[in-house]
């Protein structure tokens, strides 16, 4: 498949599929793997990613898969590489870019993103590995008065020079601004916050001339603080998601593919159902790009054995067959205690 904006943007916009977040640096897989009691060696990373990539059928349900640079390096068992196994079930490879959070200067534990020195240069080695798209987190924390005004600024800024910057080496960006669920505030907070995040993202975007047909929004949903003592029902979460999508994206952009931000597995799921069956006169795909609302039940099941990875397979191909059905409004709870036979 070539590799320029129109044709990857247009794989990036099927119904009815989404993206695997595999994209966690060698810091964040190692706490994950220290759950299951696996030691975080580059073999133990590269055996597991290569049990997620291999799994029979995801290419059903996913259009895309984010790398860490370490596994866009790696090869399977086989001898190939990953993203050579990622195509061959028609899923597109990408690339986490931004190089993490520092905190951002003269601010109250605020964070900005580094990574974009040398990126123009990484982004052409990575396309000559085999990745499509790119990807570039910015997080916000919400208190009474944060996100600050410094903070939604300047990740603004980075995110939209980010996203120009892959544009021009014909790379589609995800573009990430993460409103965080941790914090006691309210859903209304979570909305107030989102929204003035959005406007500023979406002004910045414009700016430095980012062609909006050619990005995938990877934006948090509204939703109340883990430590609020008033959550929120799932369906003020599918409506107020909607309500600030529908006051800051414009038409042109193609995919919003939701990131699961400390839900659940199944929540993510119920939420991804409800947003949908609200959007009838949308007109962007509502899409998913799940780390650890796909991954957490087959880590789970695969415990590092080798007996347990065809469960630990059927375990993803699950969580993605039943975000699937969140897209087309038939997911159900009940389809989660339904057994599920791998493609």
């Amino acid at each position: 498949m070539t590799v320029d904006l129109r044709t990857t943007s247009e794989k990036m916009s099927q119904a009815g599929k989404g993206i695997l977040a595999a994209d966690e640096s060698t810091g964040t897989i190692g706490k994950r793997l220290a759950t299951i009691g696996v030691e975080s060696t580059e073999e133990n990373r590269r055996g597991y990613r290569e049990l997620l990539f291999t799994t029979p059928g995801i290419g059903q349900y996913l259009y895309g898969a984010i790398l860490f640079e370490e596994t866009l390096m790696q090869r399977a068992t086989s001898g190939r590489y990953f993203s050579e196994l990622l195509l061959e079930q028609g899923i597109l490879p990408g690339i986490k870019v931004d190089k993490g959070l520092i905190d951002l200067a003269l601010a109250d534990n605020e964070k900005a993103t580094q990574g974009l020195d040398g990126l123009p240069e990484r982004l052409a080695t990575y396309k000559d590995q085999g990745a499509y798209f790119a990807k570039w987190r910015a997080v916000y924390n919400i208190t009474d008065d944060q996100p600050s005004q410094q903070a939604i600024e300047t990740n603004a800024e980075l995110l939209a020079r980010y996203a120009a910057i892959c544009q021009s080496q014909q790379i589609v960006p995800i573009v990430e601004p993460e409103v965080l669920i941790n914090g006691t505030h309210t859903i209304e907070r979570c909305y107030e916050a989102t929204d003035v995040v959005q406007k500023a993202v979406f002004a910045a975007l414009i700016r430095h001339r980012v062609q909006l047909e050619h990005i995938v929004l990877k934006p948090s949903m509204v939703i109340a603080g883990q430590d609020c003592s008033q959550q929120a029902t799932p369906e003020q979460v599918a409506e107020l998601t909607l309500k600030v999508l529908s006051a800051n994206v414009p038409d042109a952009v193609p995919t919003i593919a939701f990131l699961s931000g400390g839900q659940s597995d199944e929540q993510a799921t119920l939420h991804l159902q409800l947003i949908n069956a609200l959007a009838t006169n949308q007109a962007w795909q509502l899409s998913f790009s799940y780390g650890r609302a796909l991954q957490a039940p087959c880590l789970a099941a695969w415990q590092g054995q080798e007996a347990n990875h065809e469960a630990a397979q059927k375990a993803l191909f699950k969580r993605c067959k039943l975000n699937s059905a969140a897209q087309f409004g038939q997911y159900d709870v009940e389809m989660e205690n339904q057994e599920v036979a791998l493609a």
